[in-house]
């Protein structure tokens, strides 16, 4: 099992993407994400969250809010279980990252993007302001199988 955090980092209307595409070996090699990655040994959500913004952007978050709970299983890969957040609240400059590259990108054309196809259902959730849901996705390969959608 895995599991990992996820922010949509928002600015103008605007969410900071990253393209990732320095890693030789990612399972997301060519997909645009939120910012974020994997635990440590001991750690918290929010203190995943606040490290991975750091390390791959820069920027230092002041605040954020749980927005969801993202279930993934596969055929392929291990099960992973990300919280994902949103944030408009953090200080700093952009740093160049060693996973991709960092792009601010219109909130509308995020889903336009060459992202998994699950991360489209719940984009279009955070950009709504919907309240706390989860969401489990299936998937064979890249093709996304079926999902449950929870509201709360």
């Amino acid at each position: 099992m895995i599991f990992s955090t996820l922010c949509y980092i928002e600015k103008d209307n605007r969410y900071l993407m990253i393209h990732r595409t320095k890693k030789k070996k990612d399972i997301n090699k060519d997909k645009w994400l939120g910012i974020g990655g994997k635990f440590e040994e001991g750690e918290s959500p929010e203190e995943c969250i606040i490290r991975e913004v750091k390390e791959e952007t820069g920027l230092q978050l002041k605040s954020y809010k749980l927005r969801c709970f993202v279930t993934y299983v596969s055929t392929t890969w291990e099960t992973e279980y990300m919280y994902v957040f949103t944030s408009n609240d953090f200080s700093g400059d952009i740093i160049e990252c060693n996973e991709g590259d960092l792009k601010w990108v219109d909130k509308n054309k995020v889903i336009e993007l060459n992202t998994w196809e699950g991360d489209k259902i719940f984009v279009r959730k955070l950009q709504n302001d919907d309240s706390f849901f989860t969401v489990k996705f299936e998937y064979d390969g890249e093709k996304l199988l079926r999902y449950e959608l929870k509201q709360y």
